[in-house]
């Protein structure tokens, strides 16, 4: 016979019969007290029974006795309206935002609930977080940032159609004490020059207007490039020697690929703009020969590549010569979202995005917890 198990229902059972008693007596004082204020004021209410209500707590279901009046009710003792306490709503939301199924949150769960949760209160417990997505695309940036780094991912979500991959632009904003804040992120139908004008815009008007900004780092692709000429027209901009570099080796037969990366690797390792200058004019020297068009494709961006030695320190140069940064997280996205494989919709795709850059954001310490209960 499991006595420790007895002896856990036992407690549970005990624990929740004590938490109904402190919550009813409770909700019964905050109407008391209601009741009293309105008679020293002059007005007029009186009692009017109790309603049921359950509250899911991490001791398991409690259902409560409510007090209310005419024109008041006591569950604003459990914080307006909250059917459960903050920490199951916590736990829920932690293991959807992990990549659990809403089926899989309800048996995750039980062992320490002691009951199911459903897939209905799963799913109505992640669209507590629409508000505060809603909050985190609508709110002032502050234009203190030294280096912006600017990408896109691509995420696979159904439609009517079947399902599609859609790009997913984003905006990383690297201060001038190093942390690293992703600032917004928007669902895109492309990477085209008008999707990135329309995302950059909106970061513009919102505050960042780019007069702390000594750099952009991008990928090199068009549309972007081209946005940027028209919203942040006067800061200097990166290429990407990660992306550069694999565009320079496909140009290279496999056998001539681990000489020519050392080679350009010197480029972009170079203490100084000079040196690098020169280890650039060395590359082209010994391939030029053999791979033209590898040499074309390194000298048709070589200012661009090289703009991270604006920045005048050498702390800085790894971090602003590549995209990698925010490649780093968008690699933690694609680990989150792997079990959930195709996004039922918009909103879900919004909701795992926002949970994961801001807990990203939240280690560097860049911005305020994601609010995860029903209250926010």
């Amino acid at each position: 016979m499991n006595y420790q198990g007895e002896g856990w229902d036992a407690c549970r059972e005990a624990g929740r019969g004590a938490l109904k008693r402190v919550l009813e007596e409770h909700m019964e004082r905050a109407t008391k007290h209601y009741l009293r204020e309105i008679a020293a004021r002059g007005g007029v209410d009186r009692r009017n029974g109790h309603y049921r209500r359950h509250l899911l707590t991490s001791l398991g279901d409690i259902e409560l006795s409510v007090p209310r009046t005419r024109t008041f009710s006591a569950a604003r003792a459990l914080r307006a309206y909250a059917r459960r306490e903050d920490c199951v709503d916590r736990m829920i939301l932690a293991c959807f935002v992990f990549g659990l199924s809403t089926r899989k949150v309800g048996q995750a769960l039980l062992p320490i609930l002691g009951e199911r949760v459903s897939p209905s209160t799963v799913s109505q417990v992640a669209k507590t977080l629409d508000a505060a997505v809603a909050a985190f695309h609508r709110r002032a940036l502050e234009d203190k940032y030294k280096v912006l780094i600017l990408d896109g991912v691509v995420l696979a979500r159904r439609t009517g159609a079947g399902a599609v991959r859609r790009p997913v632009l984003v905006a990383m904003g690297i201060t001038p004490d190093g942390r690293k804040e992703i600032l917004d992120f928007r669902l895109a139908r492309s990477e085209s020059e008008r999707q990135w004008e329309s995302f950059l815009t909106d970061l513009y008007n919102r505050g960042l207007d780019g007069k702390t900004l000594e750099l952009i780092v991008t990928d090199g692709g068009k549309g972007l490039t081209n946005a940027l000429a028209t919203v942040f027209a006067g800061v200097a901009v990166q290429r990407c020697w990660a992306h550069k570099s694999r565009n320079i080796l496909d140009k290279i037969r496999k056998a001539d690929r681990e000489k020519a990366k050392r080679d350009i690797r010197r480029i972009y390792e170079a203490q100084t703009l000079r040196q690098a200058r020169g280890a650039a004019r060395r590359f082209a020297d010994r391939w030029q020969g053999r791979y033209p068009a590898a040499v074309s494709c390194l000298r048709e961006d070589l200012d661009e590549l090289l703009s991270f030695f604006r920045l005048g320190d050498p702390r800085w140069y790894k971090v602003a010569r590549t995209t990698n940064a925010i490649e780093r997280r968008f690699r933690e996205v694609r680990r989150r979202t792997r079990p959930m494989g195709v996004f039922s919709d918009r909103t879900s795709v919004e909701r795992i995005l926002y949970a994961v850059f801001t807990h990203l954001n939240l280690e560097e310490k860049t911005a305020t917890p994601f609010p995860l209960t029903q209250n926010n």
